[in-house]
């Protein structure tokens, strides 16, 4: 305990002598299929270090965590593979299909990934680095805005994400409508994040955005 008091002490007074800053910590959502992943490794490859709430959702239902029996519980066998791992494109398709299962599977899976998001976000913000991006596509859905300093809601146009859902999920466009209205509307993203990149265009057009916005968030720290 000693070792943590020392260690706090230290960090307070490099804030003072402004040689440590925190860094900013960007939470990054939007919709399905509104190209957050291409965002993020932009993002990455300028630098920042990236969180991805996806991937701690995936390990949060690893074989022997709580999470994972909780749904074997209330789900059943028939949603595990034969090596015990969540079948996940079997829930998926279970839960866009009925609102009431996904309430299910969130009110499960998200303390866990809260306990876990907590975690790695106070371990990036004690080291001397610029920005932290950390992808929620469920950010205001989960009400945990207040973990970032910064939201940027990725936008894209409704005929775009439309046809890059049916695409890249080989979904009827049927399919891909349910998908998404059985998701926060994007307009309400947009309305409360704090920044807005719209998605709808080129990579090319894509990368300038997010180097704009790296460079302008990086001065403003």
């Amino acid at each position: 305990m000693e070792d943590d008091g020392m260690l706090t002490e230290c960090q307070e007074s490099l804030n003072e002598t402004g040689r440590f800053r925190k860094p900013l910590v960007l939470g990054v959502t939007g919709g399905i299929a509104s190209g957050k992943s291409s965002v993020i490794d932009y993002f990455d490859r300028l630098g920042a270090d990236v969180l991805s709430a996806d991937q701690l959702a995936r390990e949060a239902v690893l074989p022997g965590s709580l999470a994972l029996a909780e749904i074997r519980v209330v789900f059943g066998d028939a949603f595990l593979l034969d090596d015990g791992t969540l079948d996940r494109e079997k829930m998926a398709a279970e839960v866009f299909a009925d609102p009431a299962s996904r309430e299910k599977l969130e009110k499960i899976v998200r303390p866990s990934i809260a306990v876990l998001a907590g975690k790695r976000l106070d371990e990036l913000r004690q080291k001397d680095i610029e920005l932290v991006v950390y992808e929620a596509p469920l950010l205001f859905e989960a009400a945990v805005e207040g973990r970032v300093d910064r939201v940027l809601t990725i936008w894209v146009r409704p005929d775009v994400q439309l046809q890059r859902l049916c695409r890249r999920n080989n979904l009827t466009e049927d399919e891909a409508r349910q998908r998404i209205l059985a998701q926060f509307p994007q307009e309400v993203k947009v309305v409360r994040a704090d920044e807005l990149l719209d998605n709808s265009g080129s990579l090319e057009q894509t990368w300038s955005g997010v180097e704009l916005l790296f460079k302008r968030l990086v001065a403003d720290r």
